[in-house]
C-alpha cells in the first residue's frame, strides 16, 4: 500500500474512532435497552464458550460491556473479564455500567481490534459482539484474537446477517438515500454489513488459524412503542445517521420523519407500536 492509500486507511479509522467517542454518551442512555435487544445473541456466544472458575475472559470492542458482563459471573472465583474497546468514552459507558451493577472482577483497557496490546497466549477466551464487521482489516482483527488465545481457548463472535434480514438497520439511510441527502452506502467498506456473505465469517476464521468453527444464526427483536422512539433512538446510537440528519433543514428532517414512518408502515401495529427483527450471524471457533 503506497502513502497515499495507508494514509486514507489511517483517516479512515481516526473517523469511526471519533464517531464512536460521540456516540458513547447515546449509547450509555440506551444500555438498557440495547442489553435487553442484544441478549439472545450474547446468550449464545457465553454458552459456546463453556467459560469456568478461574478463567481470564478479553471481550473486544465491548461498547457497554453486556456480553463481558454476564461472562464475568461465570469465571468467578479467581477468574477476570479485562472489558476493552477503542473508544475511552465508551470504555467510561461501561466502567459506570460495571461499578452499578457491583461487577468487581472486570479490567479496563483501551484495546484496537486489528492490533491487541496483549502478549501471546495471555487469555482463555474472546469475545467480540458486532466489533469486527467495523474494523478496516477484519482478517487482521481474527489474527489478533487468535494470537492472545492460549492453546485451546475459545473465541466467539457475532456481525449482522444481510440487510433484507435486519430492516431496523437499513430504514434511516434508505430514507436519506431515497430524499436524495447521501449516496448509497458502499457494500464493500467496514460497516455493519461487511460480513453477511454467506460462507465469509467461517472461511475467515479458518483462514486466521482458528479450528472447530460454528457458526450459527440468532434472531433478535426490536420494539417500538412508536416511529418517533424508533427514530429518537437511532439518532442517539447511530453518528452517521445523526450527523446527515442535523445538517438538514427543519422542512428536510420533517420529510425525512415521513418517509422513514412510510418504510416502517410493514412493520407498524395499527395503535402505533413498531416491531422490527432481526438476525445475527454467530460463531465460536478454537485456537
Amino acid at each position: 500500500m503506497g502513502d497515499a492509500g495507508a494514509s486514507d486507511v489511517d483517516a479512515q479509522r481516526a473517523e469511526m474512532r471519533d464517531r464512536w467517542q460521540r456516540a458513547a454518551s447515546g449509547w450509555g442512555r440506551r444500555a438498557e435497552r440495547l442489553r435487553d435487544f442484544g441478549m439472545p445473541v450474547s446468550a449464545w456466544m457465553i454458552e459456546h464458550l463453556s467459560l469456568q472458575p478461574g478463567q481470564r475472559v478479553l471481550e473486544l470492542a465491548a461498547g457497554p460491556g453486556d456480553t463481558g458482563f454476564l461472562a464475568a459471573e461465570l469465571v468467578r472465583p479467581g477468574g477476570v473479564l479485562l472489558t476493552s474497546d477503542g473508544s475511552e468514552a465508551m470504555l467510561e459507558v461501561a466502567r459506570e455500567r460495571a461499578e452499578r451493577l457491583g461487577i468487581d472482577n472486570v479490567e479496563f483497557q483501551r484495546l484496537e481490534l486489528e492490533w491487541i496490546d496483549l502478549p501471546a497466549a495471555s487469555v482463555d477466551a474472546v469475545l467480540c459482539r458486532w466489533g469486527v464487521m467495523l474494523i478496516v482489516d477484519p482478517a487482521a482483527g481474527l489474527r489478533e484474537m487468535r494470537r492472545v488465545l492460549r492453546p485451546g481457548g475459545r473465541a466467539a463472535l457475532a456481525v449482522w446477517d444481510s440487510p433484507e434480514v435486519n430492516p431496523w438497520a437499513t430504514v434511516p439511510t434508505r430514507a436519506l438515500v431515497t430524499l436524495g441527502h447521501v449516496e448509497p452506502p458502499d457494500p464493500t467498506a467496514p460497516g455493519m454489513f461487511a460480513l453477511a456473505e454467506p460462507g465469509g465469517l467461517q472461511e475467515m476464521l479458518e483462514e486466521a488459524g482458528f479450528v472447530d468453527v460454528v457458526v450459527d444464526a440468532v434472531r433478535v427483536t426490536r420494539p417500538y412503542t412508536d416511529v418517533d422512539e424508533y427514530i429518537e433512538e437511532t439518532l442517539d446510537v447511530s453518528m452517521p445517521f445523526a450527523e446527515a440528519f442535523e445538517a438538514l433543514s427543519d422542512d428536510d428532517r420533517s420529510r425525512v420523519r415521513h418517509e422513514i414512518a412510510a418504510l416502517t408502515e410493514p412493520f407498524t401495529a395499527p395503535a402505533g407500536a413498531v416491531t422490527f427483527t432481526g438476525q445475527s450471524l454467530v460463531a465460536v471457533a478454537s485456537a
